[in-house]
């Protein structure tokens, strides 16, 4: 038997079923045929439903909404795991380890997982499956059985090495239908469908300002609230509070130009001089214009900074005075005053 799925580019999958056993293949961890192809990525499934949740994700749909507060999620799971932030406790904990679940479904699921007899005999640690358990034991062994034929690294599962190989390949199967931007994963995909939904999941707890992503939240914490600047320049000793943001300032004085132009032979010294080159010179890539006063961004996330200037919205507050800032450049200067 053998699915095609069609993906349109809207919220709708055409599913189609034909006889052809040549093309079922099977997980590396499971052993059951996974007819259910979705050939925007080309996964496999062992049924139709877990393909259904699956194409969500290229989707972006969110069926399932929070009575509490209107939040949406693509998955049930994700719905069941953000009740109980409201409730102020997991209500369903397991009697063996301690660990605790969202619903009952989820840990009976979990309590196969101590009644498993595929339990390893270094550990203790329960798998599902023999081949889970063999997986497992070369967490052990450090045995690595599947090897790149590009670059020679080796990976535990056929699975990681399907991944990795997409950094030789440049295959981005994952795509947001907003934007089109394509990813190699389907995390870096759930990751940027925050951009366009809003979705701030991360907060800093001493100035309750939110963020997307968890690297973000860790700079924002690094720059705004914290005063080390533990890389200095050995030219002219300016100090830095990240490593990357040394290196980049090392360019002005060695005159390193590693960005250059496609269309012509001129070279950059940062990205961002790339890119509005390319812009003004090329016509290559796109402005991002502000709808009140024209300026032009290369950037979107630098025009919807610029526009909270046009609002009256003041985001960035000092950790040392009460005052407020429109962007961040404004207040790493104005910090300067209190550093200095």
């Amino acid at each position: 038997m053998h699915v095609c799925v069609y993906y349109t580019g809207e919220s709708s999958f055409e599913v189609k079923i034909e006889a052809d056993s040549n093309d079922i293949t099977e997980h590396p961890h499971v052993d059951k045929p996974r007819p259910y192809l979705c050939t925007v990525c080309d996964k496999r499934f062992t049924t139709k439903r877990n393909l259904n949740y699956h194409k969500q994700i290229h989707t972006g749909e969110k069926l399932y909404s929070c009575s509490q507060c209107e939040k949406r999620f693509t998955l049930k799971a994700g719905l069941n795991k953000h009740i109980v932030t409201h409730s102020g406790d997991q209500l369903y904990s397991c009697s063996q380890c301690g660990k605790c679940f969202a619903n009952h479904q989820y840990l009976m699921r979990h309590m196969n997982v101590h009644s498993s007899k595929y339990k390893c005999t270094e550990c203790g640690q329960c798998c599902q499956s023999n081949c889970g358990l063999t997986i497992h034991r070369r967490s052990h062994s450090g045995e690595k059985p599947f090897q790149c034929t590009v670059c020679g690294k080796r990976f535990t599962t056929s699975g990681y090495l399907v991944l990795h190989s997409r950094i030789h390949s440049g295959e981005k199967p994952y795509k947001c239908h907003l934007c089109d931007k394509a990813f190699s994963w389907s995390g870096p995909l759930n990751t940027h469908m925050r951009v366009h939904t809003g979705d701030k999941l991360f907060k800093c707890l001493l100035c309750n300002k939110s963020f997307s992503r968890s690297d973000h939240l860790q700079s924002h914490r690094y720059h705004i609230h914290s005063n080390r600047r533990p890389y200095d320049c050995r030219y002219c000793g300016k100090l830095f509070k990240r490593s990357r943001a040394l290196k980049l300032h090392v360019r002005i004085h060695t005159g390193a130009k590693p960005y250059s132009c496609r269309h012509c032979s001129d070279s950059f010294t940062f990205r961002d001089q790339l890119r509005i080159h390319l812009l003004k010179s090329h016509n290559e890539g796109t402005w991002f214009t502000c709808h009140i006063c024209r300026k032009k961004f290369t950037r979107s996330g630098s025009l919807k900074r610029h526009v909270l200037c046009h609002e009256g919205v003041k985001p960035y507050v000092c950790s040392e005075c009460p005052k407020h800032f429109c962007t961040a450049d404004a207040l790493r200067t104005h910090l300067l005053l209190h550093y200095n």
